[in-house]
């Protein structure tokens, strides 16, 4: 109970001075997804799955084509695209035509994710927490990772993160079945210093754009 009462704070406090410190590059970014791209500023994706189960709407800056979500699926032009992202074991697609010429450049420093401190503050999120997925591709991966599913759990006993233990440690490169056991150590771990451990990893994983897709 403390600790949850002493995260919260902490979230609510840090999103409040982050939105206001990244402001500047939060308005910048709009502008310029805006004059580059048709569509709309924030990404036209599905709910993700939170705690208990909940599903939420995560706030992030679109760096793909409108409606990519579901054009993977259905545009024969994205059928090599999608192939790789059901076999790979990994939901996030090296070299994905779907996205922008601007979109490269804020997925590689995380810039698109720094909408999510409204999802923060609104309580679905939390600033450090386990990866928040599809609810479609957790159900794929659990059909390919059968063995993992146990950890859903775990998975869902905490509020999902803008960073988190897998984010700081190779991203994009570690795939569902690493990731998924990493998000479910963080739930059962619950330690400030641990947090404290991935913030600290963070700024530098933003900056270099290390294993991003």
């Amino acid at each position: 109970m403390i600790f949850s009462i002493f995260k919260r704070t902490i979230d609510i406090v840090g999103s409040s001075v982050l939105l206001l410190v990244f402001s500047p590059i939060v308005l910048v970014t709009a502008v310029i997804i805006k004059i580059t791209s048709p569509g709309p500023v924030f990404a036209d994706t599905p709910k993700r799955v939170g705690m208990n189960g909940n599903l939420f709407y995560p706030y992030k800056f679109r760096s793909m084509i409108v409606n990519a979500y579901t054009l993977l699926k259905t545009d024969p032009k994205f059928k090599k695209a999608y192939e790789e992202q059901q076999k790979s074991g990994n939901y996030k697609i090296k070299n994905d035509p779907r996205v922008t010429p601007i979109g490269k450049i804020i997925r590689k420093h995380s810039v698109d994710e720094i909408p999510q401190l409204i999802n923060v503050l609104r309580g679905e999120m939390s600033i450090v927490g386990p990866r928040p997925y599809y609810p479609d591709e957790l159900e794929k991966q659990f059909q390919i990772y059968p063995e993992k599913k146990h950890l859903m759990k775990d998975l869902l006993s905490v509020r999902p993160g803008i960073t988190g233990y897998w984010q700081v440690s190779g991203r994009s490169s570690v795939n569902f079945e690493k990731r998924i056991e990493m998000d479910a150590y963080y739930a059962r771990k619950r330690s400030i210093l641990f947090d404290i451990q991935i913030l600290i990893k963070t700024p530098w994983a933003m900056i270099s754009g290390k294993d991003t897709v």
